[in-house]
């Protein structure tokens, strides 16, 4: 035994015990993610039954099957359900009920010993609302202007048509809101902001005054025209309504304008769930947050994710480059180059949310306020870059992964041979141009990696954004049609606090259990592809300058 160990054959298996844990661990959590976030979408069949607990009346019940857990019947006992004294075990089942406009909450715990066999009838159907969640019930009469235009098997046929057009409607609108509405406002603040100008520099001639008021009146004329493409969209979208009734027999008129998509998954067939399941997920992607970002979907929160990154990469690459370039080829060995590694090697190891204070204060409020009072006076007291924006957030997560940047790539230009100089120089060429067309291209793999690691750390981060641009909800995109097309000083929303905000800030907690997974599954999948788009970069320039060198 002692001879076993001096062999050092006992720390090889220590070794590789701890990275298979790590990797069963890792796995585990994907996977976990993976099920929940993928299941989030699946249209699950809805069931009936009647709950009676003793000495109380019998309650009807439709709803899904959230999940299912085993507890002891002293708990229950405890807390005032009358479980049987010989039980030991009691099964509860967890149900999404919807309705929450109705009984006032989503979900509900039920007693299985309490409850009647289940039943999953064809015809009731799921209408997912844009405002207070889901709807069950079962489907009665169709309306149009309060006149009944289907019923019985014509019904939902008849349903889904009109629930098409009102869609399409809906599409429209928003289409108006966001995009030529936005555009006219857009535009007309910049009237505005021309005229103050104007006024600060003491160019305010009648002439420019009339070119102004000329401006402004042809896009309030623009804007009346939309108004009234608006309020008659309006008024088609309030015209039909569908009457559903609920488990406990009540009657409950819905405007189809409110409601996004509607199935009856009882009634579905595998392949017609599977249609759903894709389009879901289709909408989960692109569709914008509703009901406090408990419903809808993430697509803002993707944009403002990629557009970070990116916005960072262009921002840390160079200054990361740069200056381990300077570290290792020209800078001075000695004391003070050994205190500035140190002090780079540090910044690693400081806490994101001290970025993140650091971000907001001298960059946002000092800088950002400097550049308002330079570039933009006619804005103020409203500020533009003197408030929280994609750039600074951009510019927070640059100083935040600058170290991993400079890190790999003096490790890079430290694995280059000192031949491969020596045989630059001997040619005939200066130190510049050893530097920049040998050594920096048979480096640029390093330097890839630094920026994978910093892509990696920049889109799971959530404290300092925080306080540099990240917001709950962003009413609009930091792209568009208006110059100059990216605004960097917009807020953006963001996967990490998106999933942050619906986990532990929502009002809903149940219903936005399932959320979060899809969120997370989402969040991971992006930083793999961004990953992965970094490494066939990387090896691509691997082979590329290998191949240059033979």
């Amino acid at each position: 035994m002692i001879k076993w160990w001096k062999s050092g054959a006992p720390w090889i298996w220590f070794h590789g015990g701890a990275v298979t844990i790590s990797m069963i661990m890792v796995f585990g959590l994907l996977m976990l993610i993976l099920v929940r976030g993928f299941g989030a979408f699946w249209p699950h069949a809805v069931l009936e039954t009647t709950y009676e607990l003793p000495g109380a009346e019998p309650q009807q019940i439709i709803g899904e099957l959230r999940r299912s857990e085993t507890l002891t019947a002293q708990s229950m006992r405890e807390a005032g359900v009358a479980v049987p004294d010989e039980q030991i075990l009691v099964q509860r089942h967890l149900i999404k009920m919807g309705n929450r406009d109705v009984t006032g909450r989503d979900f509900g715990y039920f007693i299985d010993d309490f409850m009647e066999p289940w039943r999953y009838p064809k015809d009731i159907a799921v209408l997912e609302r844009r405002e207070w969640g889901d709807f069950y019930g079962q489907p009665l009469r169709l309306l149009e202007q309060g006149e009944v235009v289907a019923a019985g098997d014509d019904l939902w046929p008849a349903f889904e048509e009109r629930l098409r057009r009102s869609n399409a409607l809906f599409d429209e609108i928003r289409a108006i809101e966001r995009g030529a509405i936005g555009n006219v406002n857009f535009r007309i603040e910049r009237v505005r902001l021309d005229r103050r100008r104007a006024e600060l520099n003491d160019q305010l001639t009648p002439e420019r005054e009339a070119e102004l008021q000329q401006r402004r009146e042809a896009l309030q004329a623009e804007y009346a025209v939309l108004e009234q493409r608006l309020n008659q969209l309006y008024a088609d979208a309030d015209r039909d309504r569908i009457v559903m009734l609920t488990a406990g027999e009540e009657e409950i008129t819905i405007r189809l304008a409110d409601i996004v998509k509607a199935w009856q998954p009882n009634a579905m067939s595998l392949p017609a769930k599977l249609g759903f399941y894709v389009g879901d997920f289709f909408d989960f992607i692109f569709g914008y947050p509703r009901e406090a970002n408990t419903e809808g979907g993430i697509f803002p929160a993707i944009f403002g994710t990629v557009a970070m990154v990116l916005v960072m990469s262009i921002i840390v690459t160079p200054f990361g480059v740069l200056a381990a370039i300077y570290l290792r080829e020209y800078a001075k060995q000695g004391p003070l180059l050994r205190t500035i590694r140190i002090s780079v090697y540090n910044l690693a190891g400081v806490p994101s949310i001290v970025f993140g204070v650091f971000g907001l204060g001298f960059l946002v409020y000092m800088v950002g306020g400097q550049i308002d009072q330079a570039f933009y006076p006619e804005a103020l007291p409203a500020p533009t870059f003197g408030t929280p924006g994609l750039f600074w957030a951009s510019l927070t997560l640059a100083l935040l992964t600058l170290p991993v940047v400079i890190v790999s790539t003096e490790e890079g230009l430290a694995r280059i041979p000192s031949t491969i100089r020596q045989g630059s120089l001997a040619l005939g060429a200066t130190k510049a141009e050893t530097l920049w067309k040998v050594v920096v291209p048979l480096a640029t793999p390093a330097m890839m990696t630094g920026l994978i690691l910093a892509i990696a750390r920049a889109a799971g981060e959530v404290a300092p954004l925080m306080l540099v641009g990240v917001v709950k909800l962003a009413p609009t995109l930091p792209i568009d049609g208006n110059f100059p097309f990216l605004h960097l000083e917009r807020k953006i929303m963001h996967l990490g606090f998106h999933i942050y905000d619906v986990g532990f800030q929502s009002p809903h907690a149940e219903a936005a259990e399932q959320l979060v997974y899809a969120t997370a599954l989402i969040l991971v999948l992006l930083i793999v592809i961004l990953n992965l788009t970094a490494i066939t970069i990387r090896n691509h320039l691997r082979e590329k300058y290998r191949a240059e060198s033979d």
